[in-house]
């Protein structure tokens, strides 16, 4: 084989890598870094996480995902799954109620442990807060896990499913806290 052929062999090989590359990253993973204190204990600021940007274009968003979507200001949040189109969310005595069930949060357990003034989570209805009874459909309620500081659908509403990037669930950095994340 000449030079000519094998750096013109080397070039395409590296040109399909680079589209395969672009392509599994605009359509299926992408990194994303945590910014802020708002899901903690569960992420910590500059976490380093993959999103799988396929999960909810072949599936159902399901309760406790936590999830990345396009937020008004032009960023990108990270939030857990609370509400599904059609349920009611209630809080009361630091409990999550769906649909008048109560819910365990164990991811928020080390959280209450460490309070003595007070709830995690505000009592609080859906009507109360969005002027809804239920979640409507096509939309999401989320929140963070920081309860208490958290910027999430209590201030900012209902999250559009179009505006969802994607599910989230691993933390690639630091390597020492490396880990897939189970509600």
């Amino acid at each position: 084989m000449t030079k000519k052929n094998e750096t013109w062999e080397w070039l395409k090989a590296i040109a399909i890598a680079v589209l395969l590359a672009g392509g599994i990253r605009y359509f299926v993973f992408a990194p994303i870094i945590v910014d802020g204190q708002s899901m903690m204990p569960t992420l910590h600021d500059h976490d380093r996480m993959i999103v799988n940007k396929l999960s909810y274009r072949i599936g159902e968003p399901h309760r406790f995902d936590i999830i990345v979507f396009h937020a008004e200001e032009g960023k990108d949040y990270i939030k857990r799954v609370i509400g599904l189109p059609g349920d009611h969310i209630e809080y009361k005595n630091d409990t999550l109620y769906v649909n008048g069930k109560p819910y365990k949060e164990p991811y928020l357990d080390q959280y209450k442990k460490q309070l003595v003034d007070g709830p995690l989570t505000e009592p609080f209805t859906l009507e109360e807060i969005t002027g809804k009874k239920t979640v409507p459909k096509g939309y999401l309620f989320v929140m963070g896990d920081n309860r208490r500081f958290s910027k999430d659908s209590r201030h900012i509403g209902f999250i559009p499913m179009d505006k969802v990037v994607g599910k989230t669930n691993i933390v690639y950095w630091p390597l020492s806290d490396a880990r897939i994340i189970n509600k």
